[in-house]
């Protein structure tokens, strides 16, 4: 079938479901399955704190990894020249046929080789959310459905919700943390299987780099959005990396210290999962207009409530109220960024959203390494992790007062060209 006929048929929910679907496999799977598994693992003895602190970090390493491969891919591309250009949607599904590969080699009870799944397993997760990202936005600007985008960073939230019930029935029945590994993999590929015929065409193919050429932007947005306003925004976004990863790294394993005991301590995950879900769909729900930076903020701030909350209140009720706090902005502070890319950054959109996620995937490296540091420091496993989540507090607040301060300095102008049509402009 010619590319230009698939796109023809391609609806706007299509693209929006295959996209929700990409992102719960690379991301709920691919990313987070390792959360709701941990406590598994650390009762069957394979593995201890420290060592699940540094193989959740060589995920996060691998995700960055993937982003910076993102970013300078146009200049990779250019130094092999026998490489056909790929297209997005390639790439995609290339990713979903190896997360699920990843996910069920953890099974294989070899803990040597797992650092380097996780890693692969990383890097998979981060191309994934680029391309999917790029394609699927790409297509809904094209469709004239732009602001279904939030459907797609519903993903994610879906991913982690079906995980964390899956594995708490597993907990219930005592099966091994091998067989959550199992049971996971089987479940990346068959919702891999459902977005499989949208996720095809080459109509968005990866670009090679040209040297010398300008991108065809408005002169006020090339003179407004320097260097410098790309650089903070790029370190505030690194820090909601390192903000929220502490608490969706070991939320089940800080419950069960805090309540030992517990009937609920398993639905605390999916709680976070369903939080995601909502919150990417409410995004969509917004009206347009204003400056986005200023809902970025917000949800820095509802992050940093949900870890406080979780934090002075160790109970259900805190931890439940803090778990849908953490959640509701998980992807809707993504949503609101992807968009603020594509107004600052029009005909690069790609590339920067590779470096944004780049520096996100460094916040998540810092925060599980810290995590084991505090604790071996620390009188007690508790006491590190309350260090540890106060520092992630902090960190969003940070976060969160440095959006307010560029909508300050720098304002959006009359010029810039809005989210919408920079979507048109990217591919």
């Amino acid at each position: 079938m010619p590319p230009s006929t698939h796109s023809n048929e391609l609806t706007p929910l299509a693209v929006a479901l295959a996209g929700l679907v990409a992102l719960a496999v690379a991301m709920g799977i691919g990313r987070f399955a390792f959360t709701p598994i941990l406590p598994m693992m650390l009762h069957d003895g394979v593995i201890d704190l420290a060592g699940a602190s540094w193989l959740a970090s060589a995920n996060y390493l691998g995700y960055l990894a993937g982003a910076l491969l993102c970013t300078f891919q146009p200049w990779i591309w250019a130094r092999i020249r026998w490489l056909p250009l790929l297209a997005y949607s390639t790439l995609v599904r290339a990713g979903l046929l190896a997360t699920g590969v990843l996910t069920l080699a953890m099974a294989v009870q070899f803990a040597a080789a797992w650092p380097v799944l996780r890693f692969l397993a990383g890097v998979t997760s981060a191309i994934v959310f680029v391309y999917t990202s790029g394609w699927c936005l790409s297509q809904l600007a094209r469709l004239g459905a732009p602001a279904m985008g939030g459907v797609i960073y519903a993903g994610p939230g879906m991913g982690i919700a079906v995980s964390g019930l899956l594995a708490s029935a597993m907990v219930a029945w005592h099966r091994t943390a091998a067989t959550g590994w199992l049971v996971f993999g089987m479940l990346a590929f068959m919702l891999s299987a459902t977005a499989w015929r949208v996720l095809r065409g080459k109509e968005d193919r990866l670009a090679r780099w040209k040297t010398g050429v300008t991108p065809a932007l408005p002169r006020a947005t090339q003179a407004h959005h320097g260097h410098p306003e790309m650089a903070f925004f790029t370190f505030a976004y690194g820090l909601a990396g390192f903000g929220y990863i502490i608490t969706a790294t070991f939320l089940p394993v800080i419950a069960r210290a805090a309540l030992p005991g517990s009937a609920w301590l398993d639905l605390f995950w999916p709680i976070f999962g369903v939080g995601v879900m909502v919150g990417a769909l409410l995004a969509t729900r917004l009206p347009p207009g204003g400056d986005l930076r200023l809902r970025i903020g917000v949800c820095y701030v509802l992050q940093a409530l949900g870890i406080g909350t979780s934090l002075w209140s160790p109970t259900l009720a805190g931890f439940a109220i803090g778990s849908l706090l953490l959640g509701l902005p998980f992807t809707a502070l993504t949503f609101f960024s992807m968009q603020e890319v594509r107004r600052l950054r029009p005909a690069t959109a790609a590339s920067f959203i590779g470096l944004l996620t780049a520096a996100y995937g460094v916040g998540q490296i810092v925060g599980p390494l810290l995590v084991a540091w505090l604790i071996r420091h620390a009188a007690s496993a508790g006491e590190g992790f309350a260090l540890s989540l106060k520092i992630a507090t902090g960190a969003l607040l940070l976060g969160a007062a440095l959006f307010g301060w560029m909508v300050r300095v720098y304002p959006v102008l009359q010029g810039d060209i809005g989210p919408s049509a920079a979507a048109t402009t990217t591919n």
